[in-house]
């Protein structure tokens, strides 16, 4: 299903309040990334007022931002990070522990923490997932939250 699709598909969402928790490492990925996630919220009909956005130094930290905002009685949170393999393997460290931290965050809360972190090799694969030829990682990560928080207000009655 192309992208474009999965938004008309997708019911109004007026009512929802949803997170978005941006690692400021690599910040003009992330904040494409953001920009993305922001505009499709938007046009899906979730009102500026009812998103709220928190940054963190880096993807790393993104567990602890996210876990934070869980707080806020919001439907959904979005993680937005993008770690760029380098010359070590702190790019591996780094993947595993916030997929494993945004993983635990799922099965232990209630509400949906989506997953929007980038692990891209080079700059280039980075800027084309944000925005490029490859389309916004940032939109998709919004649909999905929609979806998932009208699963969850499905589940609760």
């Amino acid at each position: 299903m192309r992208h474009t699709e999965a938004i008309s598909r997708i019911p109004m969402a007026d009512q929802l309040r949803i997170g978005i928790v941006v690692a400021e490492w690599n910040g003009d990925i992330t904040q494409n990334l953001f920009q993305g996630a922001l505009d499709t919220l938007l046009a899906l009909g979730v009102s500026v007022d009812r998103i709220q956005r928190s940054n963190v130094p880096g993807s790393f930290e993104l567990i602890y931002g996210c876990r934070s905002m869980l707080n806020n009685h919001l439907d959904a949170v979005i993680a937005i990070g993008s770690v760029i393999r380098g010359e070590t393997s702190h790019f591996d460290f780094v993947c595993q522990a916030v997929s494993y931290g945004i993983a635990e965050l799922n099965l232990k809360g209630e509400t949906p923490v989506i997953f929007c972190v980038l692990t891209d090799d080079t700059l280039e694969q980075a800027q084309s997932r944000s925005g490029g030829k490859l389309g916004n990682k940032g939109s998709e990560a919004a649909v999905a939250a929609v979806r998932m928080a009208l699963l969850k207000k499905e589940n609760l009655g």
